[in-house]
């Protein structure tokens, strides 16, 4: 076991993990209903395989995937598939697929468990592409995609990512305590699959009870390649580039991603997930959530079935109590507010916070920056949040280039820190939307244009084609030319 020194940025923040943490991890029942979106968080949606009235069993794929963002998804339930239709999820409107629960727990007959020590590394990335597994951290990305990537590049250092920094989010911690075992495992799969040599499993020193579990896991596993590394517990640590430069004291350049200086990222709960799909043959259909929040009767950290329903994930703490005012899907620095808690989980949404009144900070009127610097000493990005400020109200596209606006990471510390009660996080981010739009109006018109440069080179070739055949039937005409 090693240490590492802290950021050299970030905030420490109040954990409010341990009403959560004081039950097991427990199974969430089965919805009644599996409503499986087709964009799983990724931002990008796979296609369905299945029609209305198909059968399918627990682990049947129901969507493949068309991009590189999105995920084959499968079934978390066995039943029939009722509708194939646009409701609303956590991001927006979108498809999904619901399956109507026969409450008979059948699997697919097709899973088995996976003999991965004697496949290659292509192979094994073939099939866990084929598992669905994405990123449980929060962004969803296909796990495969990360691996082949790290593959290509040849990355030779895996790093686990268990620092889970934000405040009530502490699903990674719950898995890692009682799991560590199949974190282990998960990692030796992942090494396989995209040919790295050494794995450290990365958490913060707030978490005893997890990094004793992990050691024992290590020593069991007697694989001399995985290491435990316990970082300071400082927000945004679990952000992918800022774990890394902890760990390892590089950064990843602005302009590229982490296997271009040999690391590949993922999250602890995703290499328990592949060490369950090798073990069992099981694809990603279950995820571990936290239920917080004062306005939850009993916190508490549940494995659930994708697909399930926030207001059942909800019921199955207690339900609600004290009049929740928001609802949020993430962490209080980076998640989302939802609507109705119709909506249902996805492999991208791993804490549910109902939080009331009491947990929610009421941000004040708006002042003018005084310029105190506050901003840019927590920023972790190494940021200057007071002039990107002006620039996005300036709409100055190139100072928000020159200062780095694509390396924001929306992490919130700005806003955390800022006495003005500046909501800096929402400008930076509507300004990277504005950009993108700009960028985005901008190909178009060049794509336009060449469009149309094209159609003049092919109009101008063919008139110049029919001048010449003109030209030649006249002079053919004349006898001059007896071709």
């Amino acid at each position: 076991m090693s240490s590492r020194p802290a950021l050299p940025a970030g905030l420490r923040l109040d954990a409010r993990k341990a009403r959560s943490l004081q039950q097991p991890l427990r199974p969430a029942p089965a919805p009644e209903v599996a409503v499986l979106s087709l964009d799983q968080g990724s931002g990008e949606a796979a296609e369905p395989t299945v029609a209305v009235g198909t059968r399918v069993g627990i682990g049947t794929r129901v969507a493949r995937a068309v991009g590189t963002a999105a995920s084959d998804l499968h079934s978390s339930v066995a039943g029939v598939v009722v509708a194939i239709a646009t409701r609303l999820t956590a991001t927006g409107l979108g498809r999904c697929i619901s399956i109507e629960n026969d409450a008979t727990d059948a699997r697919d007959p097709a899973l088995a468990p996976l003999a991965w020590r004697a496949l290659d590394g292509i192979t094994l990335l073939d099939r866990l592409r084929g598992a669905g597994i994405a990123g449980l951290g929060g962004a969803a990305f296909p796990t495969a995609g990360k691996l082949a990537l790290a593959r290509a590049n040849a990355a030779g250092h895996l790093i686990l990512n268990g620092a889970e920094c934000e405040p009530w989010i502490c699903c990674d911690d719950a898995l890692m305590r009682e799991r560590a075992a199949d974190v282990v495992l998960g990692g030796q799969v992942m090494l396989a699959a995209c040919g790295a040599t050494r794995c450290t499993i990365a958490l913060e020193d707030d978490k005893p009870e997890a990094a004793a579990a992990i050691a024992a896991a290590i020593a069991a596993a007697q694989d001399g390649r995985v290491e435990l590394v316990e970082l300071p517990a400082i927000y945004p640590l679990g952000a992918e580039r800022q774990l890394i430069e902890a760990v390892t004291g590089r950064e990843v350049p602005h302009d590229a991603l982490p296997p271009a200086i040999g690391v590949v990222c993922q999250n602890v709960g995703t290499a328990a997930a592949v060490a369950r799909f090798v073990s069992t043959g099981e694809p990603a259909v279950t995820r571990i959530v936290t239920v917080t929040g004062s306005g939850v009767a009993r916190p508490g950290n549940l494995e659930i079935h994708i697909g399930t329903p926030i207001a059942a994930v909800v019921a199955a703490c207690g339900g609600y109590q004290d009049d929740p005012a928001r609802l949020i899907v993430g962490g209080a620095m980076t998640g989302r507010s939802v609507s109705s808690d119709l909506v249902p989980t996805t492999k991208g949404i791993n804490c549910i916070v109902a939080a009331t009144l009491a947990d929610v900070a009421i941000r004040g009127p708006e002042m003018p920056c005084i310029r105190c610097g506050d901003c840019a000493t927590a920023c972790p990005a190494r940021l200057l949040p007071q002039q990107l400020h002006r620039a996005a109200q300036a709409d100055d596209r190139d100072a928000l280039t020159r200062l780095g606006l694509a390396d924001c990471i929306e992490c919130g510390c700005c806003d955390y820190v800022c006495p003005s009660q500046i909501p800096l996080t929402a400008r930076f981010h509507a300004a990277r939307l504005g950009m993108q739009l700009h960028d985005a109006e901008r190909r178009r018109a060049i794509e336009a244009r060449e469009r149309f440069e094209r159609h003049e080179r092919r109009l101008a070739e063919q008139a110049e084609a029919e001048r010449l055949a003109f030209e030649a039937a006249r002079r053919r005409a004349r006898g001059a030319d007896p071709k």
